[in-house]
């Protein structure tokens, strides 16, 4: 399976530690597309050169877990979104990713999503 794309939740996901953070620049320096889609309206300025697409609130008119976004951050980034990893700490949100195609991971410990991360993307350990 030809995964295309990383789309990362931010608070509750990427709050839980740098490794996290880390591994999203390791999965975009392999030249894969990445997305920070979160329901806040800011986050810290440091994380947006990690992501090529950030999408805040409902910029794009809708709002997590509406399956659309999902679909409107994979065709932004220019991949099917059913080669999009999703990763999202709310089960609702998985479900709205799951609901549009996308694999997700549903984050609760940071060392098992960075493991299955690792294993989805290929990726050295």
């Amino acid at each position: 399976m030809a995964l295309g794309a990383l789309v990362m939740d931010y608070a509750g996901v990427l709050t839980d530690g740098p490794r996290l953070f880390e591994l999203v620049r390791r999965v975009r320096a392999g030249g894969t597309p990445t997305a920070l889609v979160t329901d806040a309206d800011a986050v810290p300025e440091s994380y947006a050169p990690a992501f090529d697409l950030v999408v805040l609130g409902s910029t794009l008119g809708v709002r997590k877990p509406d399956p659309d976004l999902y679909r409107q951050v994979a065709a932004r980034l220019g991949v099917p979104v059913t080669d999009c990893v999703v990763v999202d700490d709310q089960l609702r949100n998985v479900r709205g990713a799951r609901a549009a195609g996308a694999v997700v991971v549903h984050h609760e410990d940071e060392a098992v999503t960075i493991d299955e991360l690792v294993a989805l993307f290929e990726l050295e350990t």
